[in-house]
């Protein structure tokens, strides 16, 4: 799976940073080539008042299972016109199932964000420093670890008078794999896009095409793995 298991947003996820009032919607289709698997994502960023909201959902329909994430993230910022707008408080869950491999752990996480952006918004980042309950993790001999910590990056660029954008997360935390040589696991999913609708005529069609480089140390696998991902995102205004 994308993100925590193996998801990734995109996040476009530049979602999370809680700066930029424009509202985002959007379906992304990837295959997977390192996995050898398609994966879609829904996801939806909105701002408000008090805050801003971010969630997607990942499908992953491997040659013999079908997994299923899901998060939710929410920014409290009741201080938007103060000089620490740039501070929020985060709250999350996250989870998810395997055909193959059952249930994931489900993950409650709160902390801290700082988030900033450009004048113009073309460049968006965040960082995340949280608490993570992990309530059913366990250890090879039955030893439970259920509080840890997660440090969250996010990014966003866009570049080339609106041709081209770049963005992604990294995500390092501390969670018992029956598995695994460490409890030490991280994962990064940065994405290049292309946007369409810059081609003249085509200003409402908002198709992007792409790619994704899902990068992680002692995730899924034990040690280091790279899976190169082609992908299709369509944003809806």
């Amino acid at each position: 799976m994308k993100k925590s298991l193996l998801f990734s947003l995109s996040i476009f996820v530049l979602g999370l940073c809680v700066a930029p009032r424009a509202e985002a919607q959007n379906i992304q289709l990837y295959y997977d080539a390192g996995r050898n698997c398609a994966t879609s994502t829904v996801e939806m960023f909105r701002p408000d008042s008090f805050g801003s909201t971010f969630f997607f959902t990942d499908f992953d329909y491997a040659p013999k299972s079908i997994g299923a994430y899901w998060e939710i993230a929410r920014e409290l910022n009741f201080w938007q016109e103060s000089k620490v707008d740039w501070l929020s408080v985060h709250v999350e869950y996250n989870g998810g199932l395997n055909t193959a491999a059952g249930s994931f752990n489900n993950a409650w996480l709160a902390g801290l964000t700082y988030s900033g952006h450009s004048k113009d918004f073309s460049k968006t980042w965040s960082i995340s420093a949280m608490y993570k309950l992990i309530p059913g993790t366990k250890d090879a001999l039955g030893r439970g670890q259920a509080h840890n910590f997660q440090i969250t990056g996010v990014w966003g660029i866009n570049f080339a008078k609106g041709w081209c954008s770049f963005s992604g997360f990294a995500d390092f935390w501390r969670e018992i794999r029956v598995w695994q040589d460490t409890e030490f696991i991280f994962i990064a999913e940065p994405q290049f896009w292309v946007n369409l609708n810059k081609i003249k005529g085509w200003d409402k069609v908002n198709l992007s095409v792409g790619c994704e480089i899902e990068l992680s140390n002692n995730f899924v696998d034990r040690g280091f793995a790279c899976n190169p991902c082609v992908g299709l995102k369509w944003t809806f205004n």
